[in-house]
């Protein structure tokens, strides 16, 4: 397993120093982006966000990895953003504003980069998600979650609706149980979860890893061309009116069916054998 930015354990000068905030797993074409940071409940802090919008880019850029994975280490999958981390900005000139509206900047911008990413993303939940966590599961393309998970967007509790995680949560849950759960910050369990269309399964703990993998496996077989097409236009038809969904899912296909990938997909499919995808394998 390889830390990107960690320390060298041996090294006795390096001793007081943190493992890097995002650890990284490659196996195949699938790499494990795994948040590190279990005693502050992996929360979204500056360092946390900075750390899986590099090692986003990096899976992005990188020719080998097929499929991105977000985990965590310990028992939250996060906490949403560190509130002593902003709290520490109260004491600012002005109150802390800008620097409460560069975290949620930052964040929308995460966010974004997730669904803009053209390699699929999955949540690997093994823990509880809450606000801008709930938000972070919400976001990636699929979500596999164990059955002790449980899911909230807590803020109104404290004072503070909870905006940005509505963004993903409105477009995944239907109006009224976004609303409920954005309004009494109530914790739904993984099951509700799946029920409300938050995450895709629910599996026992000692499965979760198998599972997923068993995901990219499957995934990683796809032209990656197809995949890319994809995902691009599902987030783009989904928030336009029905004639113009159509008229670009129409254009998409078009140019879809112009590339490599798919004359020797339908070529293979005639001839009964396995495609050997030209963008890829």
């Amino acid at each position: 397993m390889d830390a990107t930015g960690s320390t060298e354990k041996n090294n006795p000068a390096n001793d007081d120093v943190q493992e890097a905030a995002v650890l990284i797993e490659q196996i195949g074409p699938t790499r494990r982006l795994i948040m590190n940071r279990p005693k502050s409940r992996n929360a979204l802090s500056e360092e946390m966000m900075a750390a899986l919008a590099l090692e986003l880019e990096r899976a992005n850029q990188d020719d080998v990895t097929r499929l991105i994975v977000i985990a965590a280490n310990g028992p939250v999958f996060c906490a949403g953003h560190n509130l002593k981390e902003l709290t520490a900005h109260r004491a600012d000139k002005d109150g802390g504003k800008a620097y409460f509206a560069m975290i949620m900047e930052t964040c929308s911008k995460l966010m974004q980069q997730i669904v803009n990413c053209p390699k699929l993303v999955i949540a690997e939940v093994q823990g509880t998600a809450t606000a801008a966590g709930c938000q972070l599961v919400a976001t990636c393309d699929l979500a596999i979650t164990v059955n002790e998970a449980n899911f909230c967007t807590p803020g109104v509790n404290i004072g503070l609706f909870c905006s940005t995680p509505m963004v993903a949560l409105t477009r995944n849950v239907p109006r009224k149980q976004a609303m409920e759960m954005l309004v009494t910050g109530e914790e739904i369990d993984s099951h509700t979860a799946k029920a409300y269309g938050i995450v895709n399964r629910v599996v026992p703990k000692d499965y979760l890893r198998l599972v997923v993998d068993r995901y990219c496996e499957e995934i990683a077989k796809k032209s990656p061309a197809a995949l890319k097409f994809g995902k691009e236009i599902f987030y783009q038809q989904v928030e336009l009116p029905l004639s113009d969904a159509y008229d670009l899912a129409a254009k998409t296909m078009t140019e879809n069916m112009m590339a490599a990938d798919a004359e020797e997909g339908i070529e293979a499919f005639l001839e009964k054998r396995k495609p050997e995808w030209p963008c890829g394998s």
